[in-house]
């Protein structure tokens, strides 16, 4: 069984013994992604360089992204499993180039052990026939590229840059430096050799890892990444297992196969997972069952593992959810950096959150309510709310009056102020 994780002493989970599936109930199947998650433990009071390890080991990749109106994303998975911690801890995890781990495609761009990089040599491979065109006009400044980052070592794209970049798009531009580094990382000449600040740092294998990429043969990677996709889910069906790492829908579906036939994976239908009028397939880890009982409060990042896969979010929380920042702002109906709120084992509403570091306030910008009762809802996530302002190191939280769960929010986090 996983670490940690209680499973009940009689589950209510059977096999049917007609079809030999096992059947889970729709709250059974929530309870049972979010343990695997990481969710239903008390937050420690000291989130210390163990702890938050033992997170990222959970997940296997962080997802990196660059917006910081709250809080970088990738920050906020750690926050919402063990409530506030000292980011430069983190920091100290992920961005230092002498840490553990490195950055590659691993879903998105995301952080991940070095020694994960060999699972995706095959996407390496990849990258490098999809670009093999893109590159050869640019050839000579790549090989001087790699020449200085071998004679000076890892290197940033600030540090080579002898062109200005040129903004092509309403968040960045690229110079033709940043776009060759950026090829030669994904096909895996260059890795990730910590960040300055927030900028991706380059250097050859050898001088981060000490040698070149190990190479995992595909179908032995894919099998290995599908499994920690299913260990990382607890119960999911084949889009679930694809998505977590990006991989081809085929080649997940022979990796579900062979870990079926080994007995890592056992099959199950879960209630209201379906594919048209039949049920959806669907696999349970073996080491992952439903726990008793699901105590959570959090806000959770667009880019959380539970929030990743939309449909899978739709299937298992009831709970339609679009990422808000590149929504034109006349089209955005709930915000703009926009959370999920979960509360236990349901995603009961959404918060629009911004951090005015000036003013010295986390602004709920907008809050809204997905499910349940307002008062309980507001009495759940004040707290949560309070802790995260305190953690971005804000004096306190003000709600403006928008959505149907503000008022509530908002009288909720006066009441605690007056008593």
């Amino acid at each position: 069984m996983l670490a940690g994780l209680r499973a009940p002493p009689a589950p209510s989970w059977r096999a049917d013994t007609v079809g030999r599936v096992e059947t889970m109930s729709a709250r059974e199947a929530r309870r049972t992604a979010l343990a695997a998650q990481g969710f239903g433990r008390a937050h420690p009071p000291t989130a210390g360089p163990a702890r938050i390890d033992a997170v990222l080991h959970r997940l296997r990749v962080l997802q990196i992204d660059s917006v910081n109106v709250f809080a970088r994303s990738h920050y906020l998975p750690v926050l919402a499993r063990l409530g506030p911690y000292d980011p430069r801890r983190l920091d100290a995890l992920v961005m230092d180039p002498r840490a553990s781990r490195t950055e590659y495609w691993a879903h998105e761009a995301a952080f991940l052990p070095k020694d994960d990089l060999g699972l995706f040599a095959f996407r390496m491979d990849r990258y490098r026939e999809r670009y093999a065109e893109r590159l050869e006009p640019l050839r000579g400044l790549a090989d001087r590229l790699l020449a200085e980052i071998a004679d000076r070592g890892p290197l940033a794209a600030s540090e080579v840059e002898q062109e200005p970049s040129v903004r092509q798009g309403p968040w960045w531009g690229w110079s033709d430096t940043k776009r060759v580094l950026e090829l030669l990382f994904a096909q895996g000449d260059l890795v990730a050799a910590g960040r300055r600040g927030f900028e991706r740092r380059y250097g050859l294998p050898e001088q981060v890892l000490g040698g070149p990429v190990p190479r995992v043969p595909e179908e032995e990677a894919v099998r290995e990444l599908v499994r920690r996709a299913a260990v990382a889910h607890g119960v999911a069906a084949l889009p679930d297992l694809a998505d977590y790492h990006r991989l081809r829908s085929d080649r997940t579906a022979a990796a579900v196969r062979t870990l079926e036939d080994e007995g890592e994976l056992v099959p199950v239908q879960v209630e209201g997972w379906l594919r048209g009028s039949r049920p959806l397939p669907a696999w349970r880890h073996r080491d992952a069952a439903p726990p008793t009982r699901m105590k959570a409060a959090a806000v959770l990042s667009p880019f959380d593992p539970v929030v990743w896969q939309r449909d899978r979010l739709l299937r298992m929380f009831g709970f339609h959810y679009r990422i808000s920042i590149y929504t034109p702002a006349e089209q955005r109906e709930h915000g703009y950096y926009v959370l999920p709120v979960l509360v236990d084992d349901r995603l009961v509403g959404r918060v629009d959150l911004k951090s005015d570091r000036r003013a010295g306030l986390l602004l709920v910008q907008a809050a809204w309510l997905e499910g349940g009762e307002q008062p309980r809802v507001a009495a759940r996530l004040t707290p949560v709310l309070r802790a995260a302002a305190a953690w971005q190191g804000l004096s306190d939280v003000e709600v403006v009056p928008r959505g149907d769960l503000a008022p509530a929010l908002a009288a909720e986090l006066a009441a605690g102020v007056s008593a």
